[in-house]
């Protein structure tokens, strides 16, 4: 059914893009850059675009969006034609097309925003609709073309995009690439990047592969480089088994950018990674590899699920990144057979789905979209976390096979196509009993989670009675169905229970006769969605728990009943914390309960009372190390006491391993860790001169030092250099390294500088629509986060409740941001001061 015509607006309006897709077809882009070494000189362009159009009376509407003096000359099958330019749209007149096959040619300036030059090296980053901040485009999902570049760069430097290389010609110190036609794929993941970075070229399995990198640490090359590779043979050979559909692109490539925006990008055939992500060293825990072949297994996966079948439309972006978690995991799975799956999984999604879902800002799974220039604001906890819990519930309901085989059919069905998530739904809806429409609703297009309780009756020491009950955490009578563990524990044994939760009360009647247990456990399993309460019992009796999945489930509910004033407090949560730190061997739940002992010091203490809380730690943080059996753990635990130490014998301690670079015993530290070091000093003004400058000169890696270089003015002892810091922020020029940004602001608003930096808050909250404007997906959150996370005062509540309150139009996703940023300042002020 045809659309109305649709105006011309700022954007990609979903009315534009359903007019589009109806009218357009066979889409093919031509595209040379001719790239200066010099990263402020601008970038020649030209673009030929190729298309089958069905005729109309509305203008052909080009994406641009940059200024019209970019735009230098256009000419329509052959003929040069006026520039007519209006609203980020380069409009052709239907006089000037015919039927069927038409070309469009353009000669243009490059747009900068999404260019992501530095002084050697460039790369693109497009998603979620900054094609047309780069090159003139039809810059929506389902508007899938093929891709033919053309490269000028300086002679030394290497490139990558999606499709292989053809050949290359040199002349005048300048070097010209010209690189294949690419398959199918939408705006968003065309990519390239050039640069001087080292090529390896390796073929793992009979497949061929090359990485571009700039690591110059050579140890990191050489414990690393094996690994990289290794496991990205296994995750495409994993899937392309569980899919039953060999890799669906003609070449595989990857590149290590320093200070990446994401952990990776998922460019067809040339995935962009941050370079810390993939290069560790002697020094990772075994938790950081399996981070590391995790993010791997997420961009290989995102080959088949959100490159070969892609959603139609951002509102369902999320479907591309819950396959891509959710195969990762099973991947992972896979790689490390020796690894705790459902530990991973728990310790990975749940801490960081929370975090958004119980805030005044949550949003559902699957949020409506009308114009694209909003679909950056879609990203955040709920797309990458509660997604995939969503997802373990549903293959949980209705069976592992059946899941395998409805995404087998969908991907065969929509492949090189788009799809949404009710044509997953209608395909597995046919393969299972289970009423999926329904049970979508909630768990897809609502906000929130459930919060339960229970009554545990005995009788003759024994189980007469056990019912739990859900509401929503809102106090509506919402329910979301799913299936979790409960478990009892005894002094000999652990007995678990499984619990169908499909009502709004629910008796286990499993338990009845059974003799009472010493506490209850809830979410044993590690499955279950909500905020679970907590048996008193428990608290004293949690060395008793063997499993870490338990142990994890338990940190985890007990610090979310301690967020809602429920049970326990701040104080009673960091004393039961203390006495597990010796005796905690599993590496993730020792993460997990390190990272929530830091958030209770700086975070949910006062302080006035932070010094006798941080000294007690200290001492229980470094006696553990010592005793710790392997390095994972000690530099966790070193990790802890290097976060939270206050007092003058632990700051000296700390002085002393950076200043000799001789860590403690079983402790491996590196440069990176040694940087960290010299940071955590400068915050505290340590009274040594130039710690910062001296690390400097220690570091050998140029992007390494450039990133310490732009943060030391945030850590600087004198506040005034401080502000002036901060004040440079309001020039986006120099907000361009976004992750060394948020790094810095996480300094400039360390708790131990809140005093002066307080001041910073309404300019960086009238900030943001500029930096969600100017910024990449995750800047605004990021921002936000390192600016809010740590104050706790009454004041700063009613600075972001007064900023909101005087602007009622404001962007709603952007409310929604800050809301969710601010949970924590908001519940440490209720917690701490009861407002």
């Amino acid at each position: 059914m045809p659309v109305a015509i649709p105006p011309v607006e700022t954007g990609v309006s979903q009315t534009l893009a359903t007019f589009r897709k109806q009218t357009l077809s066979n889409l093919v882009y031509a595209l040379k850059f001719d790239i200066p070494a010099q990263k402020n000189q601008p970038i020649p362009a030209a673009a030929s675009i190729t298309f089958t159009w069905q005729p109309g009376a509305a203008p052909v509407q080009l994406d641009f969006k940059e200024e019209l003096s970019h735009l230098q000359a256009v000419s329509v099958n052959g003929s040069a034609v006026p520039i007519v330019f209006e609203n980020e749209h380069l409009l052709i007149a239907p006089a000037l097309l015919k039927p069927g096959g038409n070309q469009v040619d353009i000669t243009f300036m490059a747009g900068n925003l999404s260019l992501n030059r530095n002084d050697d090296y460039l790369y693109t980053l497009l998603v979620p609709d900054r094609a047309r901040t780069v090159f003139p485009c039809f810059d929506q999902p389902d508007l899938k073309a093929k891709f033919r570049l053309t490269l000028t760069i300086p002679e030394r430097w290497q490139a990558m995009t999606n499709a292989p290389q053809e050949d290359s010609t040199v002349a005048g110190g300048r070097k010209t690439i010209r690189f294949g036609l690419s398959e199918l794929i939408p705006t968003y993941l065309f990519s390239f990047v050039a640069g001087a970075f080292t090529p390896v070229e390796r073929a793992p399995g009979g497949r061929s592969m090359t990485l571009l990198h700039r690591e110059t640490d050579t140890t990191k090359i050489r414990l690393s480089m094996d690994p990289i590779f290794t496991l990205h043979a296994d995750a495409l050979q994993f899937l392309e088994a569980y899919t039953t559909i060999p890799y669906p692109f003609g070449k595989f490539g990857f590149a290590a950018i320093p200070d990446f925006q994401y952990g990776g990008m998922e460019h067809v055939g040339a995935v962009d990674y941050r370079a810390s992500s993939l290069f560790l060293d002697n020094g990772a825990t075994r938790d950081q590899k399996l981070s590391r072949a995790t993010l791997i297994a997420h961009e290989t996966a995102h080959m088949w699920f959100g490159d070969l079948v892609t959603m139609r439309w951002f509102n369902d972006v999320w479907l591309k990144e819950v396959f891509a978690n959710f195969m990762a995991d099973k991947i992972t799975e896979k790689a490390f057979p020796d690894a705790n799956y459902d530990l991973q999984f728990l310790v990975d999604h749940f801490p960081a789905a929370y975090a958004v879902d119980r805030t005044e800002g949550a949003n559902p799974i699957g949020q409506p979209l009308a114009n694209l220039k909003e679909a950056g604001t879609l990203y955040g906890g709920i797309i990458y976390h509660k997604a995939p819990i969503m997802m373990r519930q549903l293959e949980r309901l209705i069976g592992k096979d059946t899941l395998r085989d409805g995404l087998r059919e969908y991907l065969k069905t929509y492949a090189s196509d788009n799809a949404t998530w009710g044509d997953l739904i209608a395909i597995l809806d046919k393969r299972s009993p289970a009423d999926l429409k329904t049970w979508s609703r909630i768990w897809v297009n609502e906000t929130g989670r459930p919060v339960f309780t229970y009554q545990l009756d005995r009788q003759n020491d024994r189980i007469s009675r056990f019912t739990i009950g859900q509401t929503g955490e809102d106090g509506s009578k919402r329910l979301w169905p799913q299936a979790f563990e409960v478990a009892l524990v005894y002094a000999d044994r652990v007995e678990q229970l499984s619990v169908a939760m499909n009502q709004a009360t629910v008796n286990l009647t499993g338990a009845v006769g059974k003799p009472a247990p010493l506490f209850v456990l809830f979410n044993a399993s590690g499955q279950g969605y909500g905020r679970f309460p907590v048996d008193p019992a428990m608290l004293s009796q949690l060395s008793k728990l063997s499993d870490p999945v338990m142990r994890a489930a338990a940190y985890i509910n007990l610090y979310e009943n301690m967020l809602a004033k429920s049970q326990i407090s701040p104080a009673q949560l960091a004393a039961t914390y203390r006495t597990l730190l010796a005796t905690e061997r599993e590496e993730l739940v020792l993460r997990l309960l390190t990272g929530q002992l830091s958030d209770l010091v700086w975070n949910f203490t006062k302080p006035a009372d932070r010094p006798a809380l941080a000294a007690s730690l200290e001492e229980d943080a470094w006696t553990a190390m010592e005793q710790a059996p392997t390095p994972g753990l000690k530099k966790l635990l070193f990790r802890l006491y290097q976060t939270i130490t206050l007092s003058t014998t632990g700051q000296q301690r700390l002085y002393a391993i950076w200043n000799g670079q001789k860590a403690p015993a079983g402790v491996t530290l590196t440069e990176d860790d040694y940087t960290a070091l010299a940071l955590a000093l400068a915050v505290r003004d340590y009274p040594v001169a130039d710690i910062l400058a001296r690390q400097l000169t220690r570091i050998k890696n140029p992007d390494r030092q450039k990133r310490l270089s732009f943060m030391m003015p945030a850590l600087s002892a004198i506040v005034s250099e401080r502000d002036a810091f901060f004040a440079s922020l309001s020039t986006e020029a120099n907000r361009d390294h976004e992750a060394w940004v948020t790094s810095a602001l996480g300094y400039l608003h360390h708790p131990l500088r809140a005093e002066t930096s307080v001041k910073y808050l309404p300019r960086s909250l009238e900030l943001l629509e500029d930096i969600q404007r100017t910024g990449d997906i995750f800047f605004p959150e990021q921002w936000l986060r390192s600016t809010l996370s740590v104050y706790q005062t009454p004041d700063v509540t009613a600075l972001i409740r007064s900023f909101l309150a005087d602007r009622p139009k404001y962007n709603t996703r952007l409310r929604a941001k800050l809301l969710q940023a601010a949970d924590g300042p908001f519940r440490a002020s209720a917690i701490l001061y009861g407002r």
